[in-house]
């Protein structure tokens, strides 16, 4: 059996085997993004930077995918959080705890392709509503597909992470026996509005705001979903990235590298700063 000081060095070496290939990735994309190397590049320069800095679209799409990602998991966390409070005992037994596991199985492209096929202008829906007579043309149907908003986008990351979420708050509420607390809570006359704001809502929120963080940031890096659902103008921060990198110009290839360690950065900043947060947080109501 292998020993603590054994498995140390074995831990290490398994973390720095996994970190190396994304530090290889971004050193190139550095070295790139500056002209350092290239196909084009003749040399260091800070155009690329400066090009990718003052772009405005760039920024729209950062704040877009931000705001999509935020809309998405809170849609999620406010169905988990329903179905877990309302319906623990089912989720563990019984047709809704098979049933919540059925979304886990369809992949990204699948879901993003059923929700084009269903609420797009020529649609299921669509076409159903035009037959019962509630719309007369397709275009009455409301965009929700390929729109502005990425409502497409974020019906499709919310019916994905749902099931994780709501597994992972059920965990929560039994693990850490969020019913005992509710009963002695009840027991010296709280109101059930008391024993879920003061009881339920700040235990499983506390345990699960890692998770939220994780999801959110899953929601913002995504790529086939918007590839699908969303629209050019504005477009979530992956597409953009990619889009740019595929051009035929390969002079813009090095700005696609100076957007994508932008993005690794944006995504470094909200995690670090999200935990720098709940330690303040803790260290507050120690």
């Amino acid at each position: 059996m292998l020993s603590i000081k054994q498995i140390t060095p074995w831990k290490t070496a398994l973390f720095i085997l996994m970190l190396l290939p994304m530090l290889l990735g971004l050193s190139y994309g550095l070295l790139y993004s500056f002209g350092v190397i290239g196909l084009l590049n003749t040399g260091f320069t800070t155009e690329h930077w400066s090009d990718v800095l003052l772009n405005f679209s760039f920024w729209k799409s950062l704040l877009f995918s931000f705001g999509i990602g935020l809309i998405s998991v809170g849609i999620s966390l406010l169905i988990a959080l329903w179905m877990v409070v309302n319906w623990h005992r089912d989720l563990r037994r019984g047709k809704l705890s098979t049933l919540i596991y059925l979304p886990l199985a369809f992949p990204a492209t699948v879901v993003g392709f059923f929700i084009f096929q269903s609420f797009s202008k020529a649609g299921f829906w669509s076409r159903f509503l035009y037959q019962i007579g509630i719309i007369s043309d397709i275009e009455d149907f409301p965009s929700v597909v390929n729109d502005a908003y990425g409502i497409g986008i974020i019906l499709a990351s919310s019916f994905i992470i749902t099931p994780f979420l709501s597994l992972i708050l059920k965990g929560i509420f039994e693990n850490e026996h969020v019913t005992k607390f509710q009963h002695i809570a009840k027991s010296l006359g709280a109101s059930q509005r008391q024993v879920l704001m003061k009881i339920t809502l700040p235990i499983l929120l506390q345990k699960a705001k890692t998770s939220l963080l994780l999801f959110l940031i899953f929601v913002i890096g995504s790529y086939e979903i918007p590839l699908l659902l969303g629209r050019q103008n504005p477009k979530m921060i992956t597409v953009a990235i990619v889009d740019k990198a595929q051009r035929f110009n390969l002079n813009d290839i090095p700005q696609a590298y100076a957007m994508a360690i932008l993005y690794v950065l944006f995504l470094l900043f909200l995690f670090f700063g999200f935990q720098r947060l709940a330690k303040l947080k803790t260290k507050a109501y120690a």
